[in-house]
Order: C-alpha cells, then structure tokens, then sequence
C-alpha cells in the first residue's frame, strides 16, 4: 500500500538494515542520509542523475525487453516481471520501473532515502515496495528476481566482490541484471570527480573515491568466478555543449553492462 501525498518522509517506518553486510559502508550511507531531501530535485544535487536517467531507462528497457522477449514499445513492457532496484535511493528508477509495469522492489540502507521514496511514490500513486534493509538480508530470506538493477552502487560498497557475488544470488533462473557504474582511470578522475565535484559543483565534494571506482576487467574476473558474463558492455558519455548523456563505445568513465543470470541458476 502506498502511502498518501499528505505523508511526512521523515515519519516513514524505519527496517532497520544490518550495517555489518558487504552492502553497507556507514561513511558512504551517511554521505547519502545527507543528500536525501534533494532526490527529486532536478536542478538540485541530484541533478546529474536526472540527466542521465533517460539513458539509463531506455538501456534498461530495451536490454530486459529483448532478454524476455517483450516489445520495448509496448506501454508496459515489463509487466509481470518481479525487479530488484538495489541502493534505490530516492526512486529515480524504481518508479520509471514501475510504470513501465514491473513489479518493483526497492531496496536502500539509508533509511532517510527510503523514506523519501515511499512519500514521493504515494505522491505518485504508484505501488512500490520500499525497504530499507540490504542485499544480504534479501539472499538470507529467499527472495528472488527476474531483474536486478545494480546502478551506480558497487563503487559506494563496502566489499564490492561479496556484494556482487549476492546480487547475482538474488536472480530467477532466467533473470538478468543491469549494472552500472564509474571506470578507475585517469579520465574518470578528472571528470567525474575533479570535473563534477570540484569545477562544475555537481556533486558534492568527496561524494567518489577513485580508489573505489571498478575497471570493467575486474567486474567481469568476478563475475567469471560465479559463472556469469557480460552479455552487452557500453560506454556512456557526457555532452556539455547539449548537455545530455549517450551510449557509446567509451568505457574511459561510466558504463553500463547487461548480465544474465549465472548458468547454475537455470
């Protein structure tokens, strides 16, 4: 049940997520508590998520769509479909998901975001099942999903292989996930913190650490180890004079990849 619009975020009932999981690094989670209120601000803190949301919403469609057969034109293409959105935040995705018919779980272990997003989904009348609680306290109870949506999280991890390793746990036989995430190299350095935090003010500043970013080599070594591949790997770039993102072939700073599930699920 959604909560209604007149509903206080901040009086939004509280899981209560373990902060001793692979998911969860309490100076990151903090650094997130902090920017909560600003989620659904376009021109705000978030606002080169926004801006990049487009691109991610038509990669995620498209690539899901094509994996179970579903028209991405159809009006609600992944309906039926059960769709993990892990580290959610304020519901960026998990309410674009929704609409276009999946059965959304979002999951989040800032308690303050997750707050936010259950006000701002009964604002929107949407049905979404927001917790806050971790990737490990999913795996633990049985749940499982056709899709998982791994975005912009593993660099905010505190044990990244671990929290990989149980995401992928958290897939149907079948299923598939999205991840996506900032390259470690020299240019991702300059953009995405020195250009982002540090010139243009996008993002807060210490919101990244290089030293945390994933070169798409060590993900795919991980996911080797679990049985699972890359079945598509893009890049996506920024355009300052149109001001929009784009899929390409640059992997130099963010990328996205699709997953399907590892063998020994299905």
């Amino acid at each position: 049940m959604t909560e209604s619009p007149s509903t206080d975020p901040a009086a939004a009932p509280r899981d209560g997520p373990a902060l001793d999981s692979a998911s969860v690094d309490p100076s990151e989670i903090a650094k997130f508590q902090a920017l909560a209120d600003g989620w659904w601000d376009p021109n705000g803190k978030m606002r080169p998520l926004h801006r990049l949301n487009p691109v991610r919403l038509a990669y995620i469609r498209d690539r899901v769509a094509a994996h179970f057969g579903r028209d991405p034109k159809a009006d609600r293409p992944l309906a039926g479909l059960r769709l993990l959105d892990i580290g959610c935040g304020g519901g960026l995705l998990s309410e674009p998901m929704a609409r276009l018919g999946a059965i959304v779980v979002g999951v989040d272990a800032a308690e303050r975001s997750i707050a936010i997003a259950r006000h701002h989904a009964g604002i929107s009348g949407l049905e979404i099942d927001y917790r806050a609680t971790t990737a490990e306290a999913l795996a633990e109870a049985g749940e499982r999903f056709d899709i998982v949506l791994n975005t912009e999280v593993i660099e905010h991890v505190a044990d990244p292989e671990t929290f990989l390793g149980t995401t992928l746990e958290l897939l149907n036989p079948g299923g598939a996930m999205v991840l996506s995430t900032i390259n470690r190299t020299a240019k991702a350095f300059a953009l995405a913190i020195v250009g982002a935090e540090y010139v243009l003010g996008w993002l807060p500043r210490g919101t990244h650490d290089w030293r945390r970013f994933l070169r798409p080599s060590e993900i795919a070594t991980i996911l080797r180890k679990r049985g699972a591949r890359f079945s598509d790997l893009v890049g996506v770039s920024y355009n300052p004079i149109a001001d929009q993102w784009r899929i390409g072939r640059d992997l130099d700073v963010n990328y996205m990849a699709f997953i399907p599930a590892p063998a020994r699920h299905g």
